[in-house]
């Protein structure tokens, strides 16, 4: 199974060091010296990691190969992947890798199906499911322990209780609202 942990950003100097937006909550294990990524574009790698530093809050890493800024400006917005076992888990026993959660179904705790996981988006202040509803909308569901209130990888399913408003219909909330015109008229 591959899994994307990081895009290349700009040169960072003269000796072919790039930024990476890292997309891993493992980053010590995944962008080590000496791991041998693959890459989208493939037509870039593989990039096998010769060093990386933390440098003013950014991690920075050195490709073999790559030694001035042309040649690391030229992976700008290369997307970095790693090959792993999709056997392997998380070593805290509560966090889970994003290929675990997408597809899962999410319902609420009564089993009503509210739609399923497509997608995982690390925010810098939480990470939110991007779930998409039976009618093919969208919703944002934000992974906080108050929301989801478990994820059941054997059902394959993540339960929540959301707060008033997170996931009512527009269709809803104006039947409701016409519901309450009707009754004042």
């Amino acid at each position: 199974m591959q899994l994307v942990v990081a895009r290349i950003g700009r040169a960072h100097g003269i000796k072919g060091d790039v930024t990476v937006e890292v997309r891993t909550d493992e980053p010590e294990l995944r962008l080590g010296p000496g791991a041998v990524l693959l890459t989208d574009p493939a037509s870039a790698g593989p990039l096998t990691i010769e060093s990386g530093k933390v440098h003013s809050g950014r991690l920075l890493l050195r490709f073999e190969g790559v030694r001035d800024r042309n040649a690391a400006e030229a992976l700008r917005n290369t997307l970095l992947i790693a090959e792993i076992d999709p056997e392997e888990l998380p070593e805290e026993e509560d966090e889970y890798y994003d290929h675990q959660l997408v597809d899962l179904d999410v319902v609420l705790a009564d089993g009503t199906l509210v739609g399923a996981i497509t997608e995982i988006s690390h925010l810098p202040s939480q990470d939110l499911f991007i779930v998409e509803r039976p009618d093919g909308t969208e919703l944002m569901i934000p992974f906080v322990e108050q929301i989801v209130t478990e994820i059941d990888l054997e059902n394959q399913r993540a339960v929540i209780d959301p707060p008033p408003g997170l996931i009512d219909d527009r269709a809803e909330i104006a039947s409701a609202r016409d519901a309450e015109e009707d009754d004042q008229v």
